[in-house]
């Protein structure tokens, strides 16, 4: 699948191709936000065989979130385009949370969060010709509130199988911005895509206008 999403502002460099891989709709809107030129080609990575072999290995959340985004950028192949890769790992109290695989686990998940801070694990890596050319991890806490239980079944109802897409069954930029009191770090890394520093390697590489 290519999409190409808009025309290069004059801010980038449009000799340089650059690619998302990955099929979020909010990164993609994070890229687009900031005027970038971009082709949308999400890589089929066997996401399950990297945790399990993070867990074999005893990786930190951080280096699961790195592995995972460094394949996938690395599974699109396009000659000399920069390839951006990212994933998000969820870490709370030495436990880590994936995607939930239906209702029940968004439940589930969500009672364990409750009145808890968790980590979200963002990475976000460029890669070019097989390459990997720069990397990137931030770390934002989110602290959930004590929510009650109707209102976790009314927040549930609302979000449908929007809780299924995301770790911590929850998107920030919706309806589930109301299960916090406090929020620390890059709002764009909780997103899914921490723009800033991707944005100040892309100037390095002259990808965009320094």
């Amino acid at each position: 699948m290519t999409d190409l999403v808009l025309k290069p502002t004059p801010l980038q460099d449009k000799r340089h191709e650059l690619v998302l891989a990955s099929g979020s709709a909010i990164r993609r809107i994070v890229l687009t936000n900031a005027g970038l030129a971009f082709s949308v080609m999400p890589s089929s990575v066997d996401e399950t065989e990297l945790k399990e072999a993070g867990q074999r290995e005893g990786w930190s959340p951080a280096t699961v979130a790195l592995r995972l985004a460094e394949a996938k950028a690395l599974a699109v192949d396009v000659p000399d385009a920069f390839i951006i890769g990212a994933d998000q790992m969820l870490s709370c109290n030495g436990v880590l949370f994936d995607k939930p695989k239906d209702r029940q686990a968004a439940r589930h998940h969500l009672c364990s969060l409750r009145g808890q801070t968790h980590i979200l694990h963002t990475a976000v890596v460029v890669c070019r010709n097989g390459a990997v050319l720069w990397q990137h991890v931030s770390e934002p806490r989110l602290t959930m509130r004590l929510f009650s239980d109707a209102f976790l079944e009314a927040y549930l109802a609302e979000e449908g199988e929007h809780c299924l897409a995301s770790v911590g069954a929850y998107r920030i930029e919706g309806p589930g911005a109301h299960l916090f009191e406090r929020i620390e770090g890059d709002h764009t890394a909780i997103l899914g895509l921490p723009l800033l520093p991707l944005l100040s390697a892309l100037r390095e590489m002259s990808v965009i206008l320094s």
